[in-house]
Order: structure tokens, then sequence, then C-alpha cells
């Protein structure tokens, strides 16, 4: 029975074997492995890529966030508006600086965080004063919100950015999933990560763009913010031994970077790949009659560039008992995520509860993320749409 991953990482690696040979060999002669002239020619391209002025690599997409956090001077007393429905570490990056994530829940047809909600938590939680935002119940200053570009999708920008500046409050997005996505605004098509104040990006190696380690990036158009970032990710060096702030050592290594720059070169052809996959996967679902059924949902059929794919995720009944079935005939599947932050044990002194953010809820309870990747084939894809179907058959 032959296997379909739910990422192929091998196949990747296959086709730009020599160019990574190449790219690390240079990093292993230079002797040179700590920042240095392979990092800072990854953030000049990186860059460049995402139209921003300046990139910042630190060690991990999760300390790019916590680093972001840092650079605003988020802390106790503080809260950050937090979509629910995400990977831990949005929220854990606000919580290990003392300062409170206030969880909203998210548009049920795209995952992402709701504009409508955020409104509605504003009128309902808080209190608006001359420097924006105060929960009346505790007096926490909500001073950033968190967009998650999950799945690979951007959220709906156009909205949450005057959204955010009416009520004062900074823009950190969460990219860790969707480099490379592009939304069109006022003024021509934006890369996520280059429309709020802070974009973050992991490269954990199951990103669309993924090194071989953990690694991460930080991009902004505002030079005091790079300034600080560049600092605190040193321990907050300004000069050797001189410290202007209390940071982190959070930093890029260079045969990361070397890597980075390797696969950057090919992104814009594997998001492409990864859209055609998706529109695949969406005509063959609609073949099976099982769409609003069995099946709940798919991804919304998809022009440009706005959706890269990350991972392609369905609704479907009886998820647990689909992913089983799917597992014995060699599918190999993957739920994000199975639990809302707002109802992790960790999250319990926050006081919310079953039912507070439904759609949030519900969407752990059916979502399934289907193999994807650029190397996937047309034979396998059908291959995990006939499994599907024949489990709905029995």
């Amino acid at each position: 029975m032959a296997k379909i991953p739910i990422v192929d990482l091998n196949a990747q690696y296959q086709n730009i074997r020599d160019e990574l040979r190449r790219a690390i060999d240079g990093v292993l002669e230079s002797q040179r492995f700590i920042l240095g002239v392979e990092v800072e020619r990854f953030e000049k391209e990186a860059a460049a890529f995402l139209g921003c002025r300046d990139a910042i690599g630190v060690a991990s997409g999760s300390d790019a966030l916590l680093l972001a956090l840092m650079a605003l001077g988020i802390g106790p007393r503080d809260g950050v508006l937090v979509p629910t429905f995400t990977f831990f570490a949005t929220a854990s990056a606000v919580a290990h600086l003392g300062a409170t994530p206030v969880f909203v829940d998210i548009e049920p047809e795209s995952y992402l965080i709701s504009n409508e909600r955020v409104e509605a938590v504003v009128k309902e939680r808080c209190l608006i004063d001359g420097e924006g935002l105060v929960e009346k119940k505790n007096g926490v200053r909500i001073r950033a919100i968190l967009p998650v570009h999950l799945f690979g999708e951007v959220c709906a920008m156009s909205e949450l950015v005057p959204l955010a500046a009416k009520y004062r409050l900074r823009v950190v997005e969460d990219v860790a999933q969707a480099f490379g996505a592009r939304v069109g605004l006022t003024g021509g098509a934006k890369a996520a990560g280059a429309i709020g104040d802070l974009g973050c990006f992991s490269f954990f190696p199951t990103k669309n763009l993924g090194g071989i380690g953990d690694g991460g990036l930080i991009v902004t158009d505002q030079a005091e913010l790079a300034e600080r970032l560049r600092m605190l990710r040193v321990h907050g060096e300004s000069a050797k031994y001189t410290h202007q702030l209390i940071g982190l050592n959070s930093r890029l290594d260079a045969i990361q970077a070397a890597v980075l720059s390797v696969k950057l070169r090919h992104l814009d052809r594997w998001c492409t790949e990864r859209v055609e996959r998706a529109r695949r996967y969406h005509e063959l679902f609609v073949a099976t009659g099982l769409i609003g059924k069995e099946v709940v949902r798919l991804p919304a059929a998809v022009n440009g560039t706005s959706h890269v794919f990350n991972y392609y995720v369905i609704r479907v009944r009886r998820r647990d008992e689909l992913r089983t079935f799917l597992a014995e005939q060699g599918v190999q599947t993957e739920v994000y995520y199975p639990l809302p932050l707002h109802l992790q044990p960790c999250f319990a002194y926050l006081g919310y509860r079953k039912g507070d953010l439904p759609n949030s809820e519900r969407a752990a309870a059916e979502v399934l993320a289907l193999p994807l990747y650029p190397e996937l084939t047309a034979e396998q894809q059908q291959t995990v749409v006939q499994q599907i179907a024949e489990f709905y058959r029995k």
C-alpha cells in the first residue's frame, strides 16, 4: 500500500539537493555560523521579496512573535487581541510578557480572525479613553491586535488596519503559515506581513518556506522598531557588552539563512503549484457529491495568491473516524487545531468557558488537513479523495 504523507520534505529536497549542498558547504568553508554575511544577504532578499524596509532574522517563529511584542513595549497590564483558533505560540508570546491575551472568535468560512467579533469585543468589554481601549473589568489596556494568516490565507486586512487605527492598536501579523501570500490593497498588492506595524514569520521545515531546523523573521517599515529588534535579538546589546535593553539570545544562524536563500528563489513557483493542487482537490471533491453533506466545507476557491495553502483544510462530519480510516489506507492527515486556545488548561485563569467562542469550537471539532505540497501528484490527490468518498459510502 502506497503511503501519502501530509508533507513530503524529501521530494522537495531531491529537486534542489545540489543547490542546497553548495550553499551549506559555503557556510562550512567560511566557519561563520552565527549572523554574518549569509544572514544579512537573506534578510535583504526577504525584505525585497516582501516589499519591506527591514527584515530581522531570529531563532524561530515563536521568538519572532515574542520579540515583536517586546519591541512595542507590551507588558503587564497590557492586552492583545488574539484569535483563539491558531497555534499556541500566538497567544503564549503575549502571556510570556505578563500581558493578557484577549481571545476573539473566527470567521467560520476562512478560520481567520473576525473583524466583526473584534468590534463586538471592544463594545462589550472595553471603555474608550484618550489613549485607546481599556477593559472594563480589569483595567487592562488593549494595545495591539495579532491577526493570524492561518493555513496560508491572508486576513481581511483592508478592514482590519483601519479598525486598529480607530482604536489606536498596533498590528502584529502572524505570518508563520503564509510566506508569499499577497493581497490587493489601496495602492496595490502587498505581501502578508508587510501590512501592519510588524510581520512575524516561521521557517519551521513544514512551512511553505521552510528551513532545515528552526528559524524566524520579523519585518517592518519602521526604522526605530528595526533598530530595537536588532538589539533585542542579541540580549539588548547596542555595542559589545553594552546592553541598552533586556533582550534574548535569538539569532538566525548562517546555515538556515543559506538554505532559505536557495528556497526563496523557488517560492513563487511553489506557491503557484500549491494553489493548483488546491484547485484540483476542489474539482475532485465537487465530483463526489459530498460537499455540504458529509464534507461540510472546502476552502474557498482562490484567485491570485491571497491563499498559498500551507495546509489544505476541510471540515467533515465524523472527523476522528475518518482520520483513523485514512491512516489505515496510508493517507496521513492532521488536525489543526483540536482545542481552541481559550479552552487550553493554561489559560483557565482568564475565565473563558465552553460556548464562549462558538465558531472556533465548531471548527476544532471538524477540521482536517489533507496532504498538500508542490510535488503532490494528481494520482495521489485522486486517491485521497476516493478514500474519503469510500469512507462515507460505508
